[in-house]
């Protein structure tokens, strides 16, 4: 492989910052749609409040993204990563604006045929999930590890912003008629727009930043084919020597030598996906915030998610041991009892106080492991390594959503 670029070589680390911002606003926008969802589930709980809105949705998104992850993980070395990712965010556009369409045709109206039309937009979001988070973050793996950093933090981020905008539309909008429904197409639309805007980013900006080019050069030379559409994109031509290929470590091995990774993502979003948010929304019970309640406690997680993701780039709270991961990941299960008995017999602070526990140590664990992992690779098997490691936290939202029904067990008028 040899590169042809007409340019003069940049530094390495030129546009370091600007990057940084680029994976920042590129996590926020592939998990806003979502996580409006999420935030607004008090407007789908007063449309839809037999059909437990928020653990059918989770439950509908997330066969998709396992899904088409699935595949996407298999064949990601042939995948126009380019292509992938500008489909994936296209899809959440589309997608996001079609609620508001669904919305503005049954005029706010409930039923059905609504909830089944809400049901069959999420399952796109799914789709634009996988194909969003394994892309970018199978990029960004072989570049620097702050970048991974950013865009986790930018996923944080959108739960945390969308959650402070619930609180402020709720308290606007409560006095006045469809206040709900004011405050939920006032969501949707901020998503639709933060979307777009991840497409002419993606699609414009990012590649020709001089130390996006300098990786995915590095990357094309080491042997990836994932990467051209990206170069040809920036200027930057590629072309076959034919000569003897780099040999790459099958997906297979990537995973054997990786495996305690891929284990504590499965089990960091086991554990959290079977509390959030179905049981705070269902399980809490009542409490002197009332309405306000589960908003409270879905924005003290989000927030705390955010902070926690910033909390690895101070070196001596980084965890890099690999045994240290995994015992802290597995110390979390704690947490299963600790909720139950809280939901029973505590009082509403300390349930925030735990759910911002929950926030905090998912945040931190996630980024730990993901900047850790990628690392003593070549290009092509970072970004394959990038993949495996995304499907397995999906994996595990999967198996935690599933097992978040557990909690209606007992549960008066639960079905």
């Amino acid at each position: 492989m040899t590169i042809v670029d007409g340019g003069e070589s940049p530094s390495r680390l030129e546009g370091k910052i600007s990057a940084m911002i680029v994976c920042w606003i590129l996590g926020f926008g592939s998990l806003i749609a979502w996580n409006s969802m999420l935030t607004i589930g008090d407007y789908y709980y007063n449309l839809f409040p037999d059909y437990h809105p928020s653990r059918v949705l989770t439950l509908v998104y997330q066969p998709f993204a396992f899904g088409t992850m699935s595949i996407l993980a298999y064949n990601e070395s042939k995948i126009n990563t380019r292509r992938r990712n500008i489909f994936g965010y296209s899809l959440f556009v589309a997608s996001t604006f079609m609620l508001l369409v669904l919305d503005l045709a049954t005029s706010g109206r409930g039923g059905l045929g609504s909830f089944i039309g809400i049901c069959a937009i999420v399952a796109f979001f799914g789709v634009a999930d996988a194909c969003v988070q394994g892309g970018i973050v199978g990029d960004l793996s072989f570049m620097l590890p702050d970048f991974i950093q950013s865009f986790f933090a930018g996923l944080a981020a959108s739960g945390a912003l969308t959650s402070a905008l619930r609180l402020i539309t709720k308290a606007a909008f409560e006095m006045s008629n469809n206040g709900l429904r004011k405050g939920a197409m006032l969501f949707l639309a901020i998503s639709t727009l933060f979307e777009f805007l991840c497409v002419l980013l993606y699609t414009y900006f990012f590649p020709k930043l001089p130390i996006v080019k300098y990786f995915r050069s590095k990357a094309a030379l080491e042997g990836s084919k994932t990467v051209q559409a990206d170069l040809a994109a920036a200027g930057i031509q590629t072309k076959d020597d034919h000569h003897e290929q780099n040999e790459r470590l099958s997906n297979k091995q990537l995973f054997i030598q990786n495996i305690d990774y891929a284990l504590d993502l499965f089990l960091i979003y086991v554990l959290t996906l079977s509390i959030f948010p179905g049981f705070l929304y269902e399980n809490t019970g009542e409490h002197k915030l009332g309405t306000w309640y589960p908003l409270v406690l879905i924005a003290s997680y989000n927030v705390w998610d955010l902070i926690s993701r910033y909390l690895p780039l101070v070196k001596f709270l980084k965890i890099e041991s690999r045994k240290g991961l995994t015992i802290a990941i597995l110390s979390r299960f704690l947490l299963i009892p600790a909720f139950y008995f809280t939901a029973k017999y505590g009082d509403q602070g300390w349930m925030i106080l735990l759910v911002s526990f929950l926030g905090l140590t998912n945040g931190h664990l996630t980024v730990c492991v993901m900047t850790a992992a990628p690392k003593g690779y070549k290009g092509p098997e970072q970004n394959a390594l990038g993949n495996i490691l995304v499907l397995c936290l999906l994996i595990g939202i999967f198996a935690g959503v599933s097992l978040d029904w557990l909690w209606l067990i007992g549960k008066k008028n639960a079905f």
